[in-house]
């Protein structure tokens, strides 16, 4: 299928999934990108190529780089105890809960929305003002003085609240807040000109509103059900096309030196020995038979944000999909996936 039929084919693909986004897909010198759906409902404004997503759980990502910067700096290490790196006090966590602990979800610290048990976020906000939650400290009060949710270095149990206190720590050793750090840090040497991290109430141009649909089949945007503004665990702002470079800088050693990208690359824990899905510092990726790495898997999905992104270390390959509803990334993102693989 050549350059042309594909677009005619994913055009079609957007239309039968109903599909609300936009996708960047690159692979050698071959690209394939489009989008489909508004941006703004109620105005009828399409989603373009250079509109701006939220990807949810996608910016874990840019915590677990930002750590590793700090690693490389020497000012902690993947050893560190918690204790040791943040002026708060934790009363019921485990003194032995270790930088490595929270980045690969062994840490069992209590999870202010544990996945396992509940399936709304947007709950979480119908007794608590969620225009007040603008900064990691804010997300505290929701699990500070919470038990442990199960015991240090146990298995894979993914976790928001220890993303949390990573961007905790990455503020008191920057001295600066977190989502200015990311954007510094990684979005400007990663050439992501359109990204960051935004609140709700304050969206710069081109930026999608998230949509809920509803059970009468009417749709509601997602203000009331996120934070005010994204953080460490999730909830920054990116293009598709951004993503990608944001792949490209961390593959070139453009954000951490080659050695510490290897260690940031290794697959640590096991999520799924089915089907051999791990998880490491840089999130999911799924390995061969031969346990060599097949392609790195990021995603991530809120109250109408769906965020689905592969990238193939061999080839180089990357295909980035995001919406500003809640299902079709994934759909979307396996048809590209065949194209390309």
């Amino acid at each position: 299928m050549n350059k042309q039929n594909k677009g005619y084919h994913l055009e079609k693909v957007q239309k039968e999934l109903q599909f609300s986004g936009s996708f960047y897909a690159r692979k050698g010198n071959e690209i394939l990108q489009g989008s489909n759906g508004f941006r703004n409902y109620a105005e009828k404004i399409n989603n373009q190529l250079n509109t701006r997503f939220s990807i949810a759980s996608g910016s874990k990502l840019f915590t677990s780089i930002a750590i590793c910067k700090l690693v490389e700096t020497g000012e902690i290490s993947f050893t560190s105890r918690l204790k040791d790196c943040l002026d708060i006090d934790f009363p019921h966590v485990n003194d032995q809960v270790t930088i490595h602990h929270l980045l690969t979800h062994t840490s069992g610290v209590p999870d202010y929305f544990d996945e396992d048990t509940m399936d709304d976020y947007e709950a979480l906000w119908h007794s608590r003002p969620m225009y007040r939650i603008r900064s990691p400290k804010d997300f505290l009060p929701l699990f500070q003085h919470e038990p442990m949710q199960a015991t240090v270095n146990s298995s894979f149990q993914y976790n928001n609240s220890g993303y949390i206190l990573l961007g905790l720590i990455v503020e008191q050793i920057a001295t600066c807040s977190f989502s200015t750090y990311i954007e510094e840090q990684i979005f400007h040497k990663a050439g992501m000109k359109k990204s960051g991290y935004f609140e709700l109430n304050r969206l710069p141009e081109n930026t999608a509103l998230g949509y809920i649909e509803e059970p009468v089949g009417t749709w509601k945007t997602n203000i009331y059900s996120l934070p005010a503004k994204g953080g460490p665990d999730g909830g920054a702002y990116v293009t598709a096309e951004d993503m990608v470079l944001c792949w490209q800088a961390l593959t070139d050693y453009q954000l951490l030196s080659k050695e510490m990208t290897q260690l940031f690359l290794k697959p640590r824990e096991v999520v799924s020995a089915e089907q051999n899905i791990y998880y490491g510092y840089c999130g999911y990726m799924e390995l061969d038979d031969q346990n060599e790495i097949v392609k790195y898997i990021q995603m991530g999905y809120d109250p109408g944000v769906n965020f689905r992104a592969v990238h193939y270390p061999t080839t180089k390959a990357s295909v980035v999909v995001c919406s500003n509803t809640s299902e079709g990334a994934y759909e979307l993102l396996k048809e590209i996936e065949n194209m390309l693989t």
